[in-house]
């Protein structure tokens, strides 16, 4: 397999596959190494010539001109999977591009933050090349379900539950932010994990510590979510306001004035 990009997430994936004895070969012009067991490539053609599998992770941003330089070397048997959050449009296109090569294309949808539970991440995949690639992944213990065979309807699905997610974390600020004017902030943060399971009080810690360091790239995932809500004709009031809330806290404030979140 070849990694496409060892930011945080590529680089555990990189690493994991070759703990479970995949060869696997990575490339990313800012990584000056590689995790143990990984060859590193000197450019993105080099990662991808010899691979069965291209998983890219190299952030919406780039997803399309990585996916354009990889079609230069990839083989076409090959399966290029693009684990990057983008909006299911965004998808189509790069899976149309792929299909201009003869290559199978896979939308990977990363259903939770990948340090969590490392390669045991669950993943939604749509595409052509969807079967194949959950087979396997699933020979490699990953969790996975075929959403579809479109490109674009892992991605949907994947931002529809954002708007709960992102929104669940807005909410909490909301209230504790609310809360700590009068000295009852930890007081509502417990009410609130207790009603979330017995792990809410880690669902809660992780969101308030967790949302101000990715609240840039959430807002933009959220973004996309109410681009997609607009094209189902769908309300979204809540998803209005955690753009709002996202927005605010990338910036160090509440929404409604320039007190500190946090």
């Amino acid at each position: 397999m070849a990694v496409l990009g060892l930011g945080e997430a590529g680089r555990i994936y990189a690493s994991d596959l070759a703990a479970r004895e995949v060869a696997v070969t990575a490339s990313d012009p800012a990584a000056g190494s590689a995790p143990s067991g990984v060859t590193l490539a000197p450019g993105i053609i080099e990662a991808v010539r010899d691979a069965e599998v291209v998983l890219s992770l190299v952030g919406g941003d780039a997803a399309a001109s990585v996916l354009d330089e990889a079609l230069t070397g990839i083989g076409s048997s090959a399966i290029y999977a693009d684990m990057n959050t983008a909006s299911p449009m965004k998808k189509q296109q790069l899976a149309e591009r792929a299909a201009g090569r003869g290559v199978a294309f896979v939308d990977v949808a990363i259903l939770a933050p990948v340090p969590r539970a490392r390669i045991e991440t669950p993943l939604a995949l749509s595409g052509t090349g969807a079967s194949r690639l959950h087979e396997l992944l699933g020979d490699l213990g990953v969790p996975v379900v075929e959403v579809g065979t479109d490109a674009g309807a892992a991605a949907g699905l994947k931002l529809l539950r954002s708007v709960f997610m992102k929104g669940l974390a807005a909410l909490i600020f909301e209230s504790t932010t609310a809360a700590r004017a009068i000295g009852a902030d930890e007081w509502i943060a417990d009410q609130i994990a207790s009603e979330l399971g017995p792990s809410g009080h880690d669902v809660v810690q992780r969101l308030l510590e967790g949302t101000p360091v990715h609240a840039v790239r959430r807002e933009a995932e959220m973004r996309d979510a109410l681009a997609f809500l607009e094209s189902l004709g769908a309300a979204h009031p809540m998803t209005d306001g955690t753009i709002a809330w996202l927005h605010a806290i990338a910036e160090g404030r509440d929404p409604n004035g320039t007190s500190p979140v946090g």
